[in-house]
């Protein structure tokens, strides 16, 4: 049992950083027509929004800390961590496009809501 243990606990340190750290990227808010949305639709994609960001911003920052285990690893010279490391810069660079994308949507559907409601 001890032997199991042991190997186990092995195997785990062997993986890549990456492998047994996963991040989680959020699920990106719909943002509604604003043209058509009421304003208790624009509230709530307003907080749902404001929850993404926080999410995104968690998720941002597991993804930094496996870029930098795999700029580490890079240094020590793993042939495979350098892919790792462009996949993980990849993740994050998709995103903060993801995020700053809902907030130009969001702010479009601002527009058109206070456009077709100007009271």
């Amino acid at each position: 049992m001890k032997l199991q243990t042991a190997v186990l606990t092995l195997s785990l340190l062997a993986l890549p950083v990456s492998a047994v750290v996963a991040c989680d990227a959020p699920e990106t808010p719909s943002v509604p027509d604003g043209a058509g949305a009421t304003m208790d639709d624009m509230i709530a994609t307003q907080s749902a929004i404001k929850m993404f960001q926080a999410a995104n911003a968690e998720y941002l920052t597991c993804v930094d800390e496996q870029m930098g285990a795999e700029q580490n690893l890079v240094d020590e010279g793993d042939d495979g961590a350098q892919e790792r490391y462009a996949l993980a810069a990849a993740d994050y660079n998709a995103a903060v496009s993801r995020e700053e994308q809902v907030a130009a949507d969001f702010n479009t559907a601002i527009r058109d809501f206070k456009a077709a409601n100007p009271d």
